[in-house]
């Protein structure tokens, strides 16, 4: 069985991620995996977002279809984690 992590737990700091509307619908994102934790955005098409998050997050991406959101798909916010410039050189 797997735990989720909770945010009291969690000795890490949290990452610098970003994330790209590419469709041409509005999206709503959020992170609901970590307890005690709240993230949620709207996200227009071609928007980016830059936000920070736990690297155990599963960043949902809901897509609008006919009056209700649909996941279109969940990211680990691991994957969405910008380099420092510092440490691309």
């Amino acid at each position: 069985m797997t735990s989720t992590p909770n945010v009291a737990t969690l000795k890490e700091t949290p990452i610098l991620c970003y994330y790209t509307n590419r469709t041409g619908k509005v999206q709503v994102v959020r992170i609901s995996n970590i307890p005690n934790w709240y993230f949620e955005r709207v996200v227009f098409p071609g928007q980016r977002l830059i936000f920070e998050a736990y690297e155990q997050g599963q960043l949902e991406v809901y897509s609008s279809a006919m009056a209700s959101a649909v996941l279109a798909d969940s990211i680990g916010c691991d994957r969405l984690q910008i380099t420092p410039l510092e440490e691309q050189a």
